[in-house]
């Protein structure tokens, strides 16, 4: 059961915002931004899976594709001399991204809870993983990135695509990107940051808007 006081980064003390309009209640966690809804408010798993296939997340959508070659060239283009192979984690109906490293000769596999369900990873490590568009959907974020880590290799890259949220509650309160109602979880570059931290994972680089890039450092002899 969700313990609704703690926050499930950093597990300090959380207060309450309560959004009348929507009848949802949002958790705040000042210690490290991070936000996230009610469980209660959560919607089923059906439409959810409605929702996402209202996208038009293919190669014919110039927009969507551009934002995954701007997204590359902060996560992937720096790094991609020492990786050969790659995870795309929760590539949706649509795996534009997975084509786009394949054009760039990636070994990919693709994995999604609804769209890709066979855990291709299970025994597998990676050089990259990717997770775009994936963290503001999720209800276990610590869990999750915990995964993501134990699937990749030393050295390897952990890159993360989601809007980060603009501080202060006001600004949130009118923040078009929360209406979404699968998007249930929302963070700050410093969220991101203490993720990382409890995990033992390094940050190499943020942009201001949506990218974090992580790397899974070496461990010591």
């Amino acid at each position: 059961m969700q313990n609704n006081n703690l926050c499930k980064i950093c597990s300090r003390e959380v207060s309450l915002l309560r959004d009348a309009k929507f009848d949802i209640d949002y958790f705040i966690c000042t210690s490290c931004e991070y936000i996230f809804i009610d469980e209660a408010a959560i919607v089923p798993p059906e439409q959810e899976v409605a929702l996402y296939k209202q996208h038009n997340n293919t190669m014919d959508n110039e927009g969507y594709v551009n934002m995954f070659k701007e997204f590359m060239k902060i996560s992937v283009d720096p790094y991609k001399e020492r990786m050969k192979t790659a995870l795309d984690f929760g590539c949706g109906p649509g795996p534009v991204l997975a084509a786009l490293l394949q054009q760039q000769g990636f070994a990919v596999d693709i994995y999604d809870p609804y769209f890709a369900p066979e855990k291709v990873y299970a025994n597998k490590s990676y050089d990259l993983i990717t997770a775009t568009e994936v963290f503001e959907h999720l209800q276990d974020p610590l869990q999750t990135s915990q995964l993501l880590k134990d699937h990749l290799n030393d050295g390897g890259i952990l890159a993360i695509m989601t809007l980060f949220h603009p501080g202060d509650m006001v600004s949130f309160n009118n923040w078009w990107y929360r209406h979404d109602p699968t998007h249930i979880s929302f963070y700050r570059p410093k969220t991101l940051t203490v993720l990382a931290g409890q995990l033992g994972l390094k940050v190499l680089t943020f942009n201001e808007k949506n990218v974090c890039v992580l790397t899974k450092q070496p461990r010591p002899l």
